[in-house]
């Protein structure tokens, strides 16, 4: 009877901790089914926020394919408005642009016509004196004949011109000569005349006819020489003013423009009202006038 109670209490002794294990078990279940239930509850949250989030991101792209095509429109308007403008300005630009180009050879056109007219209207006064002094010396009456045995004659003097050879023949020969083109010759008789009869009234006349015709010759060196000589000898006669303003010309055909500005300056401040100042004004203007761009080249290539 021993045997089976000590079985039997092995037996159960032995079933608790199976059942003990069981427990263990179910709980470990429980748990696993409840991370399961969290899990998809996660899971489920996650697709609900994806869901919302592809919404939303979709949503975005959509405004911004939007915003890209409003842009490119706007893009394609304001081109076509700019062309539009372009073609609307450019043709009278540029034919105001030639217009304006057109207009400036005019001016300079009419500023040339203008100088050549100043040097005409001087070359004219000048000769009107030179009538008028030839005019005056044709009616002063001729110098008397040397008393025989009196005071030494032309011929005596080594200093004194040839006989024969007076200062209304040489100066009226030089004029002569000047007309009729040969400036040689009418150089030669103007000093002569300034040699032989330098103080007499005609005297800077004679000076500044060398002057002008060297200028006119090309020989600016000789013409600025003959200017400066009159200027400095005969400092206030008649042909000062003019003198001056031929020298001022010559300086600028020399190249000399800042020397010429001082000496057409010099002649409007120390001649304000003569008619050679208004010239000098008028070479002022010209040389101060800014340097016009060479013509554009609107030749097709």
């Amino acid at each position: 009877m021993k045997h089976p109670f000590l079985l039997l209490s092995l037996l159960f002794l032995s079933a608790i901790p199976a059942f003990s294990q069981k427990e263990k078990i179910l709980e470990i279940q429980r748990d696993l089914l409840l991370m399961q239930g969290d899990i998809r509850a996660l899971q489920r949250s996650h697709d609900e926020k994806m869901t919302a989030m592809q919404v939303l991101v979709q949503q975005i792209l959509d405004s911004a394919n939007k915003a890209n095509t409003a842009v490119a429109v706007l893009d394609n308007a304001l081109r076509d408005r700019m062309k539009e403008q372009e073609r609307l300005l450019v043709a009278p630009v540029a034919g105001l642009g030639a217009k304006v180009d057109t207009m400036s050879n005019d001016f300079a056109g009419v500023r040339e016509s203008i100088t050549d007219l100043s040097s005409r209207m001087g070359k004219l006064q000048n000769q009107i004196a030179d009538i008028n002094s030839a005019i005056k010396t044709l009616a002063s009456p001729p110098p008397p004949p040397p008393a025989a045995g009196g005071a030494p004659t032309a011929a005596a003097n080594p200093n004194g011109p040839p006989p024969g050879v007076s200062a209304e023949a040489l100066y009226n020969g030089g004029m002569r000569d000047r007309s009729a083109g040969n400036s040689d010759l009418a150089i030669e008789q103007f000093q002569n005349y300034l040699k032989w009869f330098g103080n007499t009234d005609l005297a800077p006349n004679a000076q500044y006819y060398i002057g002008e015709i060297k200028y006119l010759r090309g020989d600016l060196d000789g013409a600025l020489m003959a200017f400066d000589a009159l200027l400095e000898k005969y400092p206030d006669n008649p042909k000062t003013s003019d003198a001056m303003l031929q020298k001022g010309r010559a300086l600028v055909k020399a190249g000399f423009k800042a020397e010429a500005r001082q000496e057409f300056t010099s002649l409007v401040k120390k001649f304000p009202n003569h008619d050679n100042a208004a010239k000098a004004r008028t070479e002022l203007a010209a040389l101060n006038a800014p340097a016009r761009p060479p013509a554009r080249n609107t030749k097709k290539r």
